[in-house]
């Protein structure tokens, strides 16, 4: 069992109480009505959360994905899509996403009304993951007003336990996508244009960022151009982020690390957007788009996403290409390990739950995915082959092997699970 505590210790086994881990390794002893779940020689890592998943569009397109080939059919229910969602996520390992952009500016599957379902299956014990929310107070990909965020800011929050719903920070898009042509850049676009804000200007955006501040939120700016990134980092303050980050610059990332911004960003999607980048600013600045390594190397906290369904929420897909876009075959368990702290303890960080889930550590919550295998000692291009075998929340099987029905997380909640195996094999 790979904890991803500062040591990254591993140990041989897990107790779990009232959805919290009681004890790690040898201090694990099983009483006589405790339920031991034996592992043999699967491995057992801390639940991954996927910092960017748009989880009821997910539900509304799943298998399909936007860059897949979607053939624009969707399902209407909201609480359909939310658990059709859920147990996708569950059956990949996923006990934690944030739903970046819900609000009163949007519909569908991007409406407050989205958020109100949130809270309701909250309520009801029906959510298979812990749900960070960030509002929109706008478009999505599209403009918004100060206005119009001022007025967002002051509309109601439906109350959640945070441990499951977290409706803490928003998210302001500063500028579109570069193959659209819609990035702030300095770079010039074929047709002479260098995109723009989609907040109106620079003091615009400052004054959005600013008035989350003072509500006590946090906030996440979608900016994909060097310049729209350049332009939030005046106002963006520690525990703040950046999502995408596209045309991020080396300086930029220094800034960044040194402000306490953290970076969000897509492997899968910087391979399949990089040919479509070099159609709109050139093969030079594709080739310098998504700057991994300096990213992994900057200090900054970064987090690995998926931002499904524009693609898979598979984040053992966005490692594999992680490691492509590094140049980087065969087993490396260093690199691995760095890189799913991207999507465990990073995550947990970004989501200001640092303290109680994201590793596995006495008094953690017990939220933990069992794969087949030791990914530890998979080669990157093989590791969308390893299965997932069990995923827990909070002490609770939402997923194992099959879909289950939904789970009631109030039922039985002085059970005891004892879960043991797994060996490091890096």
């Amino acid at each position: 069992m790979h904890t991803f505590d500062p040591a990254g210790s591993v140990v041989s086994a897990l107790a779990v109480r009232d959805g919290r881990i009681t004890a790690l390794g040898d201090d694990v002893v099983a009483g006589p009505d405790t339920e031991v779940i034996e592992l043999a020689d699967r491995a057992v890592l801390p639940g991954i959360n996927d910092s960017h998943l748009h989880a009821a569009w997910l539900g509304t397109r799943w298998p399909e994905t936007l860059l897949g080939g979607f053939t624009g059919e969707e399902a209407a229910e909201l609480r359909a899509a939310i658990l059709r969602a859920g147990e996708v996520c569950a059956s990949l390992g996923i006990t934690s996403y944030t739903e970046p952009g819900l609000g009163p500016g949007e519909t569908g599957c991007f409406g407050s009304e989205v958020l109100e379902e949130y809270a309701l299956l909250a309520e009801e014990g029906l959510l298979r993951a812990r749900v960070t929310v960030l509002r929109l107070f706008g478009l999505l990909d599209g403009p918004s007003s100060l206005a119009g965020f001022e007025s967002g800011l002051a509309s109601p929050v439906p109350v959640s336990d945070p441990l499951w719903l977290n409706v803490g920070g928003v998210k302001i898009f500063a500028d579109g996508i570069p193959p659209m042509r819609s990035a702030w850049t300095h770079h010039c676009y074929a047709d002479g244009t260098h995109g723009s804000l989609l907040v109106g200007g620079e003091d615009e955006l400052a004054a959005m960022i600013s008035l989350a501040h003072e509500a006590g939120l946090v906030v996440g700016v979608h900016a994909t151009g060097d310049r729209s990134i350049e332009a939030a980092l005046g106002s963006l303050r520690r525990g703040d982020h950046v999502v995408h980050g596209d045309l991020v610059t080396g300086a930029q990332l220094a800034r960044m690390a040194s402000l306490g911004v953290g970076l969000t960003t897509q492997p899968a999607i910087a391979e399949a957007m990089r040919p479509m980048v070099a159609e709109a600013l050139g093969g030079e600045v594709a080739g310098r788009a998504w700057p991994l390594a300096e990213m992994l190397g900057s200090g900054v906290s970064l987090t690995l996403s998926s931002d499904a369904p524009v693609v898979t929420p598979d984040w053992r897909v966005h490692v594999a290409a992680a490691g492509r876009l590094l140049g980087v075959s065969g087993v490396d368990g260093g690199l691995l390990r760095r890189l799913l702290r991207c999507y465990t303890t990073a995550a947990a960080l970004q989501d200001g739950a640092a303290g109680w889930k994201g590793a596995l550590t006495v008094g953690r919550v017990a939220d933990f995915c069992v794969l087949a295998v030791d990914p530890f000692g998979v080669a990157f291009e093989d590791l969308p082959e390893v299965g997932v075998s069990m995923t827990v929340v909070g002490g609770r099987v939402v997923y194992s092997g099959e879909q289950l029905a939904a789970v009631d997380l109030e039922a039985d909640a002085g059970e005891v699970a004892g879960v043991g195996g797994g060996e490091e094999q890096d």
